[in-house]
């Protein structure tokens, strides 16, 4: 029988792999299709797969003041991926993963230091790598042909995943399952009243459909085996495992996509890195 610490690890690291490729097949799906439409359905089918999974571990209802916070997370966590998506879609997944993970990293710790005290010196340092590891991914120079104005979207994917996060942090410590179904339904909602006004979303073909279903797919699976690590094991060691994500994205982008990067980007990439997992520990 596999230890119970084994298992943490394993499904902290299928969190990582699942979000991350998550992460690369959405960006993917965003280049041949409305970002909305990938969205919309990584919401379904957390709907579809979050209170199977709520019965099927027996999990009760928590508190509506929870289920609030689940609500929260919905909004921050749709509008954090469709920042994301269209920032995959427009620029390097490379680069555009490493910062949304580093800035959706930094935001929760500065609201625990705000609550909590000073972070720890992990913490600081990684808040000094993550610096670094930004001003040598969004330098300019001859090998780069990154685009300044597409910045906006990671950073801005960041932010609101820091705030899908702190709303996550407020959920009851029994019920992880009813309030990642109330964040997607509250995320479905949202988008489909959206899309209705706006009719952002054009009829994807039949083959973008199935990336679009394998990128929620993905997403969701994330989401569920982050959960299965943070109940098996510590929190922290699930966290720093899925915070490694970012490093599928560039993987398979590099591998798939045949993505060229500058040294001093590569450089930068391997600071921020860093930083994702000095600022989880």
């Amino acid at each position: 029988m596999i230890p119970i610490e084994t298992l943490a690890i394993i499904f902290g690291l299928s969190s990582a792999l699942s979000w991350g490729t998550g992460d690369f097949v959405g960006g993917c799906a965003a280049r041949r299709t409305s970002a909305y439409s990938v969205v919309l359905v990584t919401q379904i089918m957390g709907i579809i797969t979050f209170p199977i999974l709520a019965f099927a571990f027996s999990e009760s209802l928590p508190p509506l003041n929870n289920l609030m916070w689940g609500a929260f997370a919905g909004f921050f966590g749709a509008a954090g991926l469709i920042a994301l998506y269209m920032g995959l879609a427009k620029g390097k997944m490379s680069i555009v993963a490493i910062l949304a993970a580093v800035i959706s990293v930094i935001i929760p710790v500065i609201y625990s230091a705000l609550n909590e005290g000073i972070p720890s010196i992990f913490k600081i340092t990684g808040f000094i790598f993550a610096i670094i590891g930004i001003w040598f991914i969004v330098s300019m120079n001859v090998e780069s042909n990154l685009k300044a104005k597409y910045l906006e979207y990671p950073l801005f994917a960041g932010l609101l995943f820091g705030l899908f996060f702190i709303s996550i942090d407020n959920f009851s410590a029994t019920a992880i399952y009813w309030p990642l179904t109330v964040s997607r339904t509250t995320a479905f909602i949202m988008l489909t009243g959206f899309i209705m006004l706006t009719k952002a979303v054009s009829k994807p073909t039949s083959y973008v459909i199935v990336i679009v279903i394998i990128a929620g797919l993905f997403n969701t699976g994330g989401a569920t085996f982050f959960a299965l690590a943070s109940g098996a094991g510590r929190l922290d060691v699930a966290t720093i495992l899925s915070s490694l994500s970012p490093a599928v994205t560039v993987l398979l982008a590099c591998i798939l996509l045949k993505e060229q990067l500058a040294s001093r980007q590569w450089l930068g990439i391997l600071f921020s890195l860093a930083a994702i997992i000095l600022i989880s520990i």
